[in-house]
């Protein structure tokens, strides 16, 4: 098996804010890479997930139409998130605000500790 280019970089928003499933962890990286497509091999790899776990769930999101087929390289099937879902674009939604929030509280925290040290 090749190696993981998913770098563990701590926990996204995403699998902070409704846990590390299986099918958050897929989900998750086709967020983190909206403008590119995947065959299955290539995100089972990147996730370092196993090839039955990763049909298991990946089946779900495929069938709502959260992830689509956009294009076929020989016998290889190419996927990508479809950000035209109403689920893809609230969850979107979502991380922008929370993440929004989460830097106004971090710049809030930094503006007292400077306040403090100034004074």
């Amino acid at each position: 098996m090749d190696e993981v280019r998913y770098k563990d970089l701590g926990e996204t928003l995403l699998i902070k804010m409704f846990g590390n499933s299986p099918k958050l962890r897929i989900l998750d990286f086709f967020m983190d890479n909206p403008y590119f497509d995947f065959t299955k091999t290539e995100v089972i790899r990147e996730l370092g997930m196993s090839k039955q776990t990763f049909y298991k769930y990946f089946k779900d999101l495929e069938e709502l139409g959260i992830v689509k087929p956009t294009r076929r390289i020989g016998r290889a099937t190419l996927y990508r998130i479809n950000n035209a879902h109403p689920l893809v674009k609230k969850l979107d939604e979502i991380i922008t605000e929370v993440s929004l929030q989460i830097a106004k509280q971090e710049a809030d925290k930094m503006e007292k500790t400077v306040s403090a040290i100034e004074c």
